[in-house]
C-alpha cells in the first residue's frame, strides 16, 4: 500500500536557519486573540464542519511538510493531524482549478476552458469557454446548504463578477469576495494596468476594505466573524477561505520579511536542490528523484549585483508572505479549538496551481508603466506600494523537485500540496502520506461522503446538470485502498498545454515557451521531475494514451490554440485592451494638452517679445 507515516521531529532548514516558529507559543498568542463570542452557545453539530484553505500560486514544496525552508508550522500541524497527498493535481491556472474545486466537474464542462485574462479572442463564447463558472454545474456550497449547512466564503473568487455568478448566488450564505485574479494586499487597489478597481464585494454589494487591511489577516478575521454570527443556529458550517497569498504582487508585513533577511543569497538553483533533498527526506518524493534545470533559469553567478540583491529581496518577501498566511491559519485553528469545533472539523489545504513564473518587468512598456505606479526600489520590494514577482528562477525552486511551473502542464504547474485532516475522526489517518494519483475534482465527492451528503447525479432541483467527475478519496484517507483512479484515463487541457494520466503514467504536451508542442510520456511516480521521456520505449502505451487524450478532448470540446499563442503574451494583450490602451489615450491626451499649452505659452512669449521690439523701434524713431 502506497502510504507512509510521517514521524514527529523538527523539519530540516536551509542555511542553518533554526526552528522557525515555536508552535505552542503561536497557538497561545492566537488563542489570546480569540473573541469571547467563540464560546459555544449551541450543541455541536452531528455533521462535521468543513474548512477549505486555498493558497494562491504555492508551488509543490512551498509548505514545510513538503520541503519548504520557510516557516509554515500551522499548516505542518494539519499535515501531522491528517494525510498528505504527494501526487495531487490541479489545473495550471487559478480559475479552472477553482471551478473544479467548487463543483467536482472538469474545467471545460464547468465553463472554464480558459480564463478571461488568457483566452484568445478566437475562443471567446465557444462552448466550454465561458471564462466564468456556468450554470450547468452545482457548487459544493449549494449541496451542503441543501443538507443543512451554513456556507461562507472569503477571499478570491475569480469565477464571475455579475450578480448571478458571485458566491452568494452560487450557494454561499455570506461572502466577502474578490472577483479579479488578484489585487493589492495592503490597500483597496487593483493590479494596476490590469483592472480599473479592486472588485471586492460583500453579499453582492460593493465593499470597502478596512484601513488596517492585510489580505491574509482580513480573510480569516472575516470568516471568524461569519462563523460566530451564525453559531446560534447550531448548524455545521462550510468555510471556504481563499487567500491572495502568494499571488502577484508579492507583499508581506515588514517583520515577516525581516525574519528571512539572512536567507536566499545562494540563489534559486541551490534552493531548488535543497528542497529536493528535503522533500525526499520527508517522504513526499522518492529519494534520488532526478531534477532538471529549466531553460528559463538564469545562472545566478552571472547576475549583476543589483539583480541579485533584488532577487534575494523578493524571495525574502515571498517567504514572509507565506509565513504571514500560515500564521492566520494558526489563528483560525486556535479559534476553533477554543470554540470546541476543532475535533469535528475537516480541514482541506491546497494550492490552486504551481508557482508563478511571469516577470512583469520583462517588457520595456511594463517597466515604464509600473515604475510610474509603484515604488520599485529594491528596499521597497514586498512592502506597501510595491509590485513584485518571483519570476521563473524562484518559481522553479518553489516547485522543486518538479519541472515547470504555473500555466504549463508540467508537474510543476499541476502537482501541488494537498492536506486533508479530521482531527477528531480516527478513520482519517494522522501523519500519513498517499502517493496515489488524485485530482482536484475528487475534493467534492470526498467531502460530501465524509459529511454524509447524498450525491445528486445528473440532475439538481429538477434541472439537468453536469455530474461530478471526481472520485472520493475516503478509501485513501482510511487506508483501505492504495488507488481510487486505477488505470482509468484522466484528461486535462488549458491554453493548449495538455496531459492524460493513467496509473503512474502521464502523457503530456507543452506549447512554447515552456515546451515544443511534442507529446511525451513519463512515469511520474518514479520520475516526477519528468526527465526521462518513455514514448519511444513504450510505443503501445504512448499510442493508447494519445487515443485516450483525443477522446477526452472531443468529449470536452477542447479547441486548438491559435498559432503563436502564449499565456504571457495573452495576459499582456488583455492588460493592454482593458487598461493599457485607455491609459495610453489618457496619457496622450494629457501630453497633447500639455504640449498645446506649452506651444501656446511659447507663442505668447514670442508675440510679446516681438511687440516689445516694435514698441522699442517706434520709441527710437520718435526720439531721433
Amino acid at each position: 500500500m502506497a502510504v507512509r507515516l510521517w514521524g514527529g521531529g523538527t523539519l530540516p532548514r536551509v542555511g542553518g536557519f533554526g526552528r522557525a516558529v515555536i508552535i505552542s507559543l503561536g497557538a497561545i498568542a492566537a488563542a489570546a486573540a480569540t473573541p469571547l463570542a467563540a464560546q459555544r452557545t449551541a450543541a455541536p453539530p452531528a455533521r462535521p464542519n468543513i474548512v477549505i484553505l486555498l493558497a494562491d500560486d504555492w508551488g509543490f514544496s512551498d509548505v514545510g511538510a513538503f520541503g519548504a525552508e520557510f516557516a509554515t508550522p500551522h499548516i505542518d500541524a494539519l499535515a501531522r493531524a491528517g494525510t498528505r497527498f504527494s501526487n495531487f493535481h490541479v489545473a495550471g491556472s487559478c480559475s479552472p482549478t477553482r471551478a473544479m474545486l467548487q463543483t467536482g466537474v472538469m474545467n471545460h464542462r464547468a465553463g472554464l476552458g480558459n480564463m478571461p485574462e488568457t483566452i484568445p479572442d478566437q475562443h471567446r463564447g465557444k462552448p466550454g469557454y465561458d471564462t466564468v463558472m456556468n450554470h450547468r454545474v452545482v457548487t459544493i456550497a449549494e449541496r451542503l446548504k441543501a443538507a443543512g449547512y451554513r456556507t461562507y466564503l472569503t477571499g478570491k473568487w475569480h469565477l464571475g463578477s455579475d450578480p448571478a455568478r458571485l458566491p452568494e448566488a452560487r450557494g454561499y450564505d455570506h461572502a466577502f469576495s474578490l472577483a479579479d485574479a488578484g489585487a493589492d494586499n495592503f490597500e483597496q487597489r487593483p493590479i494596476e494596468g490590469m483592472y480599473d478597481t479592486a472588485a471586492w464585494t460583500e453579499n453582492g454589494r460593493a465593499a470597502t476594505l478596512p484601513r488596517d487591511y492585510y489580505s491574509s489577516t482580513f480573510v480569516v478575521a472575516k470568516m471568524i466573524d461569519y462563523i460566530e454570527a451564525g453559531r446560534a443556529s447550531g448548524k455545521p458550517f462550510l468555510a471556504s477561505i481563499n487567500f491572495l497569498a502568494n499571488h502577484i504582487p508579492i507583499q508581506a508585513p515588514d517583520s515577516d520579511i525581516a525574519r528571512y533577511s539572512a536567507m536566499y543569497r545562494d540563489g534559486w538553483t541551490a534552493l531548488r536542490e535543497a528542497r529536493a533533498r528535503r522533500a525526499a527526506a520527508l517522504g513526499v518524493v522518492l529519494a534520488g528523484t532526478a531534477i532538471m534545470t529549466m531553460p528559463t533559469t538564469r545562472d545566478w553567478a552571472g547576475l549583476a549585483a543589483d539583480e541579485r540583491a533584488a532577487a534575494v529581496r523578493v524571495m525574502q518577501a515571498y517567504a514572509g508572505m507565506a509565513t504571514a498566511m500560515d500564521r492566520e491559519v494558526g489563528r483560525l485553528v486556535a479559534h476553533l479549538r477554543a470554540s470546541g469545533d476543532y475535533d469535528n472539523t475537516i480541514f482541506v489545504f491546497l494550492s490552486d496551481n504551481g508557482a508563478e513564473p511571469i516577470d512583469p518587468y520583462s517588457r520595456t512598456r511594463n517597466r515604464l508603466f509600473l515604475g510610474m505606479q509603484y515604488d520599485t526600489s529594491t528596499a521597497n520590494i514586498g512592502r506597501r506600494g510595491s509590485f513584485s514577482a518571483i519570476g521563473p528562477g524562484w518559481a522553479s525552486a518553489a516547485s522543486s523537485p518538479l519541472s515547470g511551473y504555473k500555466f504549463s502542464a508540467t508537474e510543476g504547474g499541476l502537482r501541488v500540496p494537498l492536506i486533508i485532516a479530521w482531527p477528531g475522526n480516527g478513520d482519517v489517518r494522522a501523519g500519513a502520506i498517499s502517493d496515489a494519483l488524485t485530482h482536484v475534482t475528487d475534493i467534492v465527492p470526498t467531502l460530501t461522503e465524509l459529511a454524509d451528503v447524498p450525491a445528486s447525479g445528473a440532475t439538481w432541483n429538477g434541472r439537468a446538470v453536469e455530474p461530478v467527475a471526481g472520485r472520493s478519496l475516503v478509501p485513501l484517507l482510511r487506508g483501505s485502498a492504495d488507488s481510487v483512479h486505477g488505470d482509468a484515463p484522466l484528461g486535462y487541457e488549458l491554453s493548449g498545454n495538455a496531459a492524460l494520466f493513467r496509473g503512474d503514467d502521464k502523457l503530456v504536451r507543452n506549447l512554447p515557451p515552456t515546451g515544443d508542442g511534442r507529446w511525451r510520456l513519463y512515469d511520474i511516480k518514479a520520475d516526477p521531475g519528468e526527465t526521462r521521456d518513455l514514448a519511444a520505449a513504450r510505443p503501445e502505451r504512448f499510442a493508447a494514451m494519445l487515443a485516450d487524450y483525443r477522446a477526452y478532448a472531443r468529449a470536452n470540446g477542447v479547441l486548438d490554440m491559435p498559432a503563436g499563442y502564449t499565456a504571457d503574451e495573452q495576459i499582456n494583450a488583455y492588460a493592454w485592451a482593458q487598461q493599457g490602451r485607455k491609459r495610453a489615450v489618457q496619457a496622450g491626451a494629457i501630453l497633447g494638452g500639455g504640449l498645446a499649452l506649452l506651444s501656446a505659452l511659447i507663442w505668447l512669449i514670442v508675440r510679446r517679445r516681438r511687440a516689445r521690439r516694435v514698441d522699442q523701434a517706434k520709441t527710437d524713431v520718435v526720439g531721433a
